[in-house]
């Protein structure tokens, strides 16, 4: 690991740590209120991570207990709860990962983990390194709103972050997705000709 990678893992070991000190009300707020919805508010998903390693990520769960595990942009609408709708929105759905990242399977930022069956995205990830650093919860194909359903673009962007990143622009994206640019993975919509609208549920 060079010098910046090391600057960027203790900045993520102190962010993450101070992120779930100072969360901790709205942690066990959300627990609850998950609770209420579902019955189950802890959402947990194997994903490929660092080194094409699997490990489990933690969300607040958005979707109702049981449905199809699959990529998000194929999920149906109507699997995502009120609650649900809520988290994505604002995004709070993601703070359990901070768990993730100060356990080292991921960084605050890098490149979303993706699924064991996103074979597509797996292989085109494979060919640019990307599995060279640990995945994240933010970076840049988020901030431009590129996600999953486009594997080939989503990999070179993936790659051109990882060549450009520095502790600089760790702190950006971190900004800027705190600021609410970008939108994640999204839940396609269908219109009313069938056809799918893109954005997210939450919108």
């Amino acid at each position: 690991m060079n010098v910046t990678g090391s600057l960027i893992r203790a900045t993520d070991v102190t962010l993450a740590a101070l992120g779930l000190i100072a969360t901790a009300p709205i942690l066990a707020i959300l627990l609850v209120v998950g609770w209420i919805d579902t019955r189950a508010p802890i959402f947990r998903q194997e994903r490929v991570g660092l080194n094409r390693k699997v490990f489990v990520l933690y969300k607040f769960r958005t979707m109702n207990p049981g449905t199809e595990s699959v990529a998000t942009h194929l999920a149906a609408p109507e699997a995502v709860t009120r609650f649900g709708r809520f988290l994505r929105a604002t995004k709070l759905d993601e703070l359990p990962q901070l768990w993730n990242v100060l356990k080292g399977d991921m960084s605050l930022v890098g490149p979303r983990p993706c699924l064991l069956n996103q074979t597509e995205l797996i292989e085109e990830r494979a060919k640019r390194g990307v599995f060279a650093v640990r995945p994240g919860i933010t970076g840049l194909a988020q901030i431009r709103g590129i996600d999953m359903s486009t594997p080939e673009l989503l990999a070179e962007t993936d790659r051109a972050m990882i060549d450009r990143l520095s502790w600089r622009s760790y702190f950006c994206y971190i900004v800027q997705t705190a600021l609410g640019r970008g939108q994640g993975d999204r839940v396609r919509v269908r219109d009313t000709k069938g056809g799918e609208q893109n954005r997210s549920v939450g919108d």
